[in-house]
């Protein structure tokens, strides 16, 4: 299992994507470098994009009132930006994308299509195309329970330690989060995932296991 082909095999879209040369990173390291990533790609927006202080806003997108936009941040063509929500920590939203009201994302990479309804939070997660998170539905990016430890989980086989103090999640393509799900920091999801309405997924190694 590489780090290329978990990129490409839940992210269909990522080889084409602006984050490309990226794709030999961990989704973890794009995450902890979110800022600095976004920051470049600030620098090859056309006039398409309305930009100030480090936040670019498609022409196409809509932001509604009482949004706060926090750079580096790119809200694609398309967008939507819902009253009261929260973008900050270095964010990246492909095309047609939703953040609805009172959601919060930080650190995060969402690709085309993919929507948080509203009173969500998305933290250092890269998330594929066409996912839809229903109310309240959590990524959450940070071990509360293990103070000190870095993200560490199972996926299949394989215990990965991201060697990061918060990561959320890489989820495919497609996956469908019901309402008031949790999923808990560090975990994959594959594409077409569907977590049930106050669903659990929790991948996570104590420090004790590893």
């Amino acid at each position: 299992m590489t780090v290329v082909s978990l990129l490409v095999r839940h992210i269909r879209a990522f080889p084409a994507s602006a984050l490309a040369d990226l794709a030999s990173e961990p989704p973890w390291a794009l995450t902890q470098a979110a800022g600095d990533i976004v920051r470049r790609l600030l620098a090859r927006l056309g006039e398409d994009f309305v930009i100030a202080e480090a936040v670019a806003v498609h022409r196409s997108a809509k932001v509604e009132p009482g949004a706060v936009l926090k750079g580096p941040l790119i809200v694609g063509p398309h967008c939507f930006i819902g009253h009261g929500a929260t973008l900050r920590g270095g964010a990246w939203l492909d095309e047609a994308c939703t953040v609805g009201p009172g959601s919060e994302l930080k650190a995060s990479f969402l690709f085309a299509g993919t929507a948080l309804a509203h009173f969500n939070f998305v933290g250092e997660s890269v998330i594929g195309r066409g996912v839809n998170l229903e109310a309240g539905a959590v990524i959450a990016n940070h071990r509360n329970e293990w103070p000190g430890a870095t993200v560490a989980f199972r996926h299949g086989d394989a215990l990965i330690d991201t060697g990061c103090p918060k990561f959320g999640a890489l989820v495919g393509d497609g996956a469908r989060l019901g309402a008031n799900a949790v999923v808990a920091p560090g975990a994959i999801l594959g594409p077409g995932t569907v977590v049930p309405r106050l669903g659990l997924v929790d991948q996570g190694v104590p420090p004790d296991l590893r």
